[in-house]
C-alpha cells in the first residue's frame, strides 16, 4: 500500500506527490518521501543535496532555472511555510511536451511536492509573505552549469498569478530561451 499519491501532470515525467495523512486527535502524520515507492515508478530516489529558500514578500518570483548536462538536476520541491505558484517548463527537445509548462499551488496545508525531472526549468512566485521552499536535489549544485531563461518569455506564455513580480537582478536580466545556446 502506498503512503503517497503520485499524480501525473500534463508534462511528461513531471509528477505531483501528495502525502496520505493519517489523522487523529493529536493532528496528523504523513510520509513525504519513500525511496522504494519512488524507485518502483522509475523516479530518482537519491537526494545528495537539500536546499531551502526564504522569500520575505508576496509576489517574489524566482526562475526560470535549471542546470545543463552533464550536471542536470532532478528536484523534489515543497512549500514548508506560506504559499507559492510552482512552475515547471519542459526544456527537453526530445520530449512530446517540449516548451510546455505546468503550474500548481504548493502550500503546507496541501502538502504536495512537485517532482521535476532533469531537463526541465523551475520557477515559482510566492502567494504569501514569509514563504519558505524546501528542495531535494539529485546532484550537487555546479555553478558553471547553472542556466536561466526570462520568467515572462513569450515562447512559454506562463500565466503568473501576480503582476509586477519582485525579481533578483539576475532574473530580471535573463534572456529568452530561444536565444540560449543548446
Amino acid at each position: 500500500m502506498s503512503a503517497m499519491n503520485f499524480i501525473p501532470t500534463p508534462l511528461a515525467g513531471v509528477w505531483l506527490i501528495e502525502p496520505q495523512r493519517r489523522e487523529d486527535e493529536r493532528g496528523w502524520f504523513a510520509r513525504t518521501f519513500c525511496e522504494q515507492e519512488f524507485s518502483a515508478r522509475g523516479l530518482i530516489a537519491q537526494w545528495p543535496q537539500c536546499s531551502t529558500s526564504f522569500n520575505a514578500k508576496k509576489g517574489t518570483l524566482r526562475g526560470l532555472h535549471w542546470q545543463a548536462a552533464p550536471h542536470a538536476e532532478t528536484k523534489l520541491v515543497r512549500c514548508t511555510r506560506g504559499a507559492l505558484w510552482d512552475v515547471v517548463v519542459d526544456l527537453r527537445a526530445d520530449s512530446p511536451t517540449f516548451r510546455k509548462w505546468f503550474a500548481t499551488e504548493l502550500t503546507p496545508d496541501n502538502g504536495r511536492a512537485h517532482y521535476i525531472p532533469a531537463g526541465c526549468a523551475h520557477g515559482f512566485q510566492t502567494l504569501a509573505d514569509d514563504t519558505e521552499v524546501f528542495y531535494q536535489i539529485s546532484v550537487p549544485h555546479h555553478s558553471p552549469s547553472a542556466r536561466g531563461a526570462r520568467w515572462n518569455d513569450p515562447a512559454f506564455g506562463i500565466a503568473w498569478p501576480l503582476p509586477c513580480p519582485i525579481l533578483s537582478p539576475a532574473d530580471e536580466n535573463r534572456v529568452d530561451f530561444s536565444t540560449l545556446a543548446p
